[in-house]
């Protein structure tokens, strides 16, 4: 850890700068989980700890409560560094870092594509980094333009799926050094590229947060789909909509290596708000293309529990997870979130984003529930983990704002494990933007802070970060600012 806290510039920048939601309220009390669902079962007691880590000189800080170990439960054995210091002002305006590491600016939107098929498109959101030859990198990154995007992506033959949607994903190709070698376009013609996921065999689902159909906004096809991104040869994967996997407000997928199932998160924005799904896929494991030869979708049903935010307790297990099988994963006529499973009903939560897997789980996000827009409870953000061999959910992590909305701490969105261990967490909140480090202990760091300012100098709004991600050899890791759309890659003392 880096105890300086000198304010000399830590970084260099490559290019010169360029010119969220409604305010939270307190948590409401709430009865205790046990009260309410006398049916579930607890691994262990929910006795709940507030934990409060400050980064230096800067005072950022969080609040969460919960047993942060369970959230690398079987991955990697690396105890996770405390954190590396106050975050140094950057001269440039564009990103604030630890003294010791350094930025470079791999893209910004309006610029030229280097393939001369058009400019870099707007709105940057999540993101992957695969390993190429001779040490190369492959970026995956997705534009999250609806019809109103300011810089669509361009068209191009055999990647477009819908000529009048302006959302898909752009392709950089980096040497060792984190030079840009070439930028692409990887998929056009999606609507509302958010998040996804990468798969074990090497390729990149981008996911649709839509479900306008044809005739919608001017589109000429349904969407609401996951699409196949290869990252090194796009022309490999085309623009086919994975139909099987389900036609939703799509935001991240995470596969179980073990056994091909993907599972996916659905970010609906009004009550009864998403799904938690799983893929069984008919190929599971059978590398590029092989999605598309169909499967069964199903949804997660917590026995008597409809809106998962009514859990407040870290620590509450559920065991016997039951999956139902979706009536009409096209949502032909109705929603799948609105459509009948059954006396049993079904569980929803409002805002799952996230997903990733570790170890034997997968993990999954719901960055804020708001009771005053339907949910059964308020939060900050949630974090669930999934075990499947024993078919049990358990609430790890609920977070939650210090006093002041500049310090990071609410709203966790897109998530990764860090090569040193912990997680980085892009926060999705108001105020200040920040990303933050957790590590096994429990502590949890400021690792950056966004300084574009997209308000006014009297009124400062900043750009959320997104699509968090490192190199395969961990000496990198890529952020994306979201607006005005940047791709960062930061180095430095991991």
């Amino acid at each position: 850890m880096s105890a300086s806290a000198q304010p000399a510039p830590a970084r260099s920048s490559e290019q010169p700068p360029s010119a969220q939601p409604p305010s939270k309220e307190p948590s409401s009390e709430q009865p205790s989980s046990e009260e309410r669902f006398p049916e579930q079962r607890s691994a262990r007691s929910a006795t709940r700890r507030q934990v409060l880590a400050r980064t230096g000189a800067v005072g950022a800080g969080i609040a969460f409560s919960g047993a942060v170990s369970e959230l690398f439960a079987g991955t990697a054995a690396a105890q996770g560094r405390t954190g590396y210091g106050p975050l140094v002002p950057d001269p440039d305006g564009l990103l604030d870092l630890p003294q010791g590491f350094r930025y470079k600016v791999l893209s910004r939107e309006g610029d030229d594509l280097r393939s001369g098929e058009g400019k870099v498109p707007s709105n940057h959101d999540g993101m992957a980094a695969f390993a190429g030859r001779q040490g190369r990198v492959h970026l995956v990154r997705n534009h999250e333009n609806r019809v109103t995007g300011r810089i669509p992506v361009p068209t191009v033959d055999g990647l477009t799926y819908d000529p009048a949607a302006k959302g898909g994903c752009t392709a950089l190709t980096l040497d060792g050094r984190n030079n840009v070698l070439s930028e692409r376009v990887a998929i056009a013609g999606t609507a509302v590229n958010c998040a996804g996921g990468p798969t074990p065999w090497g390729t990149w689902l981008t996911c649709e947060e839509t479900e306008d159909k044809a005739g919608t906004n001017g589109y000429t096809k349904d969407h609401g789909f996951i699409f196949e991104v290869h990252p090194s040869d796009p022309h490999r994967s085309g623009a086919v909509p994975l139909t099987a996997m389900g036609r939703f407000q799509h935001e991240a997928i995470a596969v179980d290596p073990r056994s091909g199932i993907v599972y996916e998160t659905e970010d609906a924005f009004e009550k009864p708000f998403g799904l938690f799904y799983r893929f069984l896929p008919e190929k599971p494991e059978g590398g590029l293309g092989s999605l598309r030869a169909g499967g069964r979708l199903q949804a997660m049903r917590v026995p008597g529990v409809p809106d998962l935010s009514a859990i407040q307790e870290t620590g509450t297990t559920f065991d016997g997870i039951e999956w139902a099988d979706v009536p009409d994963p096209l949502a032909t006529s109705t929603p799948i979130r609105l459509q009948d499973f059954g006396k049993k009903g079904i569980t929803h939560a409002q805002k799952l984003e996230g997903c990733y897997w570790g170890g034997t789980s997968v993990y999954f996000v719901s960055s804020y529930a708001r009771s005053r827009e339907g949910s059964a409870a308020d939060h900050f953000g949630q974090i669930w983990r999934y075990d499947p061999a024993r078919r049990r959910l358990t609430l790890v992590i609920v977070f939650g704002p210090d006093t002041d909305v500049q310090l990071p701490g609410e709203e966790p969105d897109n998530i990764c494990l860090a090569p040193s261990g912990g997680l980085m967490v892009c926060e999705d909140g108001e105020g200040a933007q920040h990303v933050f480090g957790v590590t096994r202990r429990g502590e949890v760091y400021a690792m950056a802070r966004g300084r574009q300012n997209i308000g006014t100098p009297e009124a400062p709004e900043w750009g959320e970060f997104a699509g968090v991600t490192f190199s395969p050899d961990g000496s990198t890791m890529y952020v994306n600012c979201y607006t005005p759309g940047t791709t960062f890659a930061v180095t430095g003392p991991w």
